[in-house]
């Protein structure tokens, strides 16, 4: 399966990669991507092309390594990055800062759009040391959600200089991610392992539910909501482990499924195909978690690399498919798991999914395009 990945070493430590959104009516693969990177003199975000689709070596495989199209320097590390349409993309920085970089696809260049300084900030937003990271970010064109170190939850127009609204003291504890679970609600975790429903109709400053992992308060570094089950989120957190929740019920998850040996960085379900979810670790792993099928179908459990000789696509979405994430155990009746990086050994910040694309980037300098998901 290796050989349909293709790797780019970029002498950045990697903390971010999404692919840029296609246009509505397109079906074609994903061609572009932008990355954000940690931890280095001078962070960049940059903006790629997978490379040449043409060129094809002996055996079929792809020849083209991702080409990069421009970049520019950005103030801090990236800690989240989102597109907010096309051409724009908002990132989150360890300064506190929230910018809005714009692609310039007729002369690829990028330029920052706008900024939001110091959008978090732990004592006095003017003291000269008062950033606190923004830690996560979320959009719905033109609206910008930010969370951060500071507790707080920011909410932003894209072209309007002031924040639409700011809830100072939404957490006691450091939120970590946030995500949409429909128009008017978000979803935030922290870092005692709370998951909170923030309903942006309600103009009270507190959650309209709380729910929390019992026991130990693990820290929950990301949150995903299932495509088109609203009330179906997934999370991961300090320990490794993969969390499903049902928000409609109870106040802890569904199930808790052991993933990976450190911290979960991202869980993402895919976007068209949610019977699919990725997870990637400060371990190195990077797993690919498919209900899609039972497990009897299927030649082995686990696989240390490579994919099952055996995929079979659902045409539909049916019930029992749904609910394959929300059953008291997921992994007994219908669930394989593949570790798409048998032998990384630094870990691996991030990852997103669009169509059959998978990119990931890593503490190795490194990023990764597989072009081939459901090969």
């Amino acid at each position: 399966a290796m050989e349909d990945v293709s790797a780019k070493f970029v002498s950045q430590k990697v903390s971010k990669a999404r692919w840029r959104p296609p246009p509505a009516a397109a079906l074609r693969p994903p061609d572009c991507f932008a990355t954000g990177s940690w931890d280095n003199e001078d962070n960049r975000i940059s903006i790629w092309s997978v490379g040449d689709f043409g060129s094809v070596g002996l055996n079929g495989e792809y020849q083209g390594e991702p080409q990069l199209l421009c970049d520019i320097r950005h103030n801090g590390d990236v800690m989240d990055m989102q597109f907010l349409d096309q051409e724009r993309i908002v990132v989150a920085s360890s300064t506190g800062d929230v910018t809005i970089f714009r692609h310039h696809q007729n002369n690829q260049t990028l330029s920052a759009n706008q900024r939001w300084e110091k959008a978090h900030y732990h004592v006095d937003r003017e003291a000269s040391c008062g950033g606190a990271a923004c830690t996560g970010v979320i959009c719905n064109n033109p609206e910008i959600v930010t969370v951060g170190e500071d507790g707080r939850i920011n909410f932003f127009r894209a072209d309007q200089k002031d924040a639409v609204r700011t809830i100072d003291n939404a957490d006691s504890s450091t939120l970590h991610a946030v995500t949409f679970l429909r128009t008017t609600e978000i979803l935030t975790v922290n870092s005692i392992g709370q998951l909170k429903i923030w309903d942006l109709r309600q103009q009270r400053n507190e959650p309209s539910q709380i729910f929390s992992l019992t026991g130990d308060r693990i820290p929950l570094h990301c949150v995903d909501r299932h495509p088109n089950q609203q009330h179906i989120v997934a999370t991961g957190g300090q320990d490794g482990m993969l969390s499903i929740w049902d928000i409609r019920q109870g106040t802890m998850p569904v199930s808790l499924l052991n993933a990976h040996e450190a911290e979960m960085w991202e869980v993402h379900f895919h976007p068209s195909n949610p019977d699919h979810l990725f997870t990637c670790s400060e371990d190195g792993s990077l797993w690919h978690w498919d209900t899609s099928t039972s497990v009897s179908e299927k030649p082995s459990f686990l696989h240390q690399g490579g994919r099952s000789s055996t995929y079979i696509a659902h045409s539909t979405i049916n019930q029992s498919v749904v609910s394959a994430w929300l059953s008291n155990d997921p992994t007994k009746d219908r669930m394989e798991i593949t570790n798409l990086i048998p032998n990384q050994t630094l870990s691996v910040n991030s990852l997103d999914v669009l169509g059959p694309c998978l990119v990931y980037g890593t503490d190795a300098e490194a990023i990764y395009v597989n072009r081939h998901l459901f090969a």
